[in-house]
């Protein structure tokens, strides 16, 4: 899959002809440009670097990966990301990806992002555990989780056992998503329900190619 990287701005919402209302998430996706191609030993794909974002800028990047730029003879850009294609794309270094002739309105999408970062949540939260009974000599641990592990034998917490911790700030895909709205001047897509992650983050679209 091709994967282009982007910013999501925000939710808003449209109505339709017949009276529903249709939630819509906004992603601007970064201008690029195609750093590197590489064949795949095997010949099943290859393997492409992207660069996303132009930068004006050269102090907001380090000299090392600037050097980068400057030896491929490409402008230099915030983001780096690569992907796999298929063998017989036709993408060459120096091209830029165009959203607009790849994704076309109605099609469905992947989207990876970072989900919003929660703190330290219990397991009723984190987990929709149900708590424990509200009376009949509970006390004070109403919310707690119960027993962690079984008696003596094995006498011990068994790994991935779900208890209350860290919540969010994990990698989510969200799969076949409607693309509702396309806006090329303003490298602009609208996508119909929610996708991970808070205002102002960055986003993997992914399309078929």
């Amino acid at each position: 899959m091709l994967e282009l990287v982007g910013k999501k701005i925000g939710m808003t919402h449209i109505y339709k002809e017949s009276g529903n209302i249709v939630p819509l998430t906004l992603v601007e996706l970064f201008d690029n440009t195609v750093m590197e191609v590489s064949q795949n030993t095997e010949n099943e794909y290859k393997n492409i670097l992207v660069a996303f974002q132009k930068l004006e800028n050269a102090k907001k990047i380090s000299k090392p990966v600037a050097g980068i730029f400057n030896k491929k003879s490409i402008a230099l850009h915030k983001i780096i990301h690569g992907c796999k294609v298929s063998k017989n794309s036709q993408i060459k270094v120096g091209d830029n990806i165009d959203f607009s002739s790849l994704i076309k309105q109605g099609d469905k999408i992947n989207i990876s992002a970072i989900t919003t970062g929660k703190g330290f949540a219990g397991v009723m939260k984190r987990w929709n555990f149900r708590g424990l009974e509200a009376s009949h000599g509970v006390s004070i641990s109403h919310r707690s989780h119960g027993s962690t592990g079984q008696r003596q034998d094995p006498g011990k917490t068994f790994r991935g056992k779900k208890m209350a911790g860290h919540m969010g700030v994990d990698k989510i895909t969200t799969r076949n998503l409607e693309v509702c709205i396309i806006d090329k001047e303003k490298s602009l897509i609208a996508i119909k329900g929610a996708i991970p992650g808070k205002s102002g983050s960055q986003v993997v679209v992914k399309i078929k190619y």
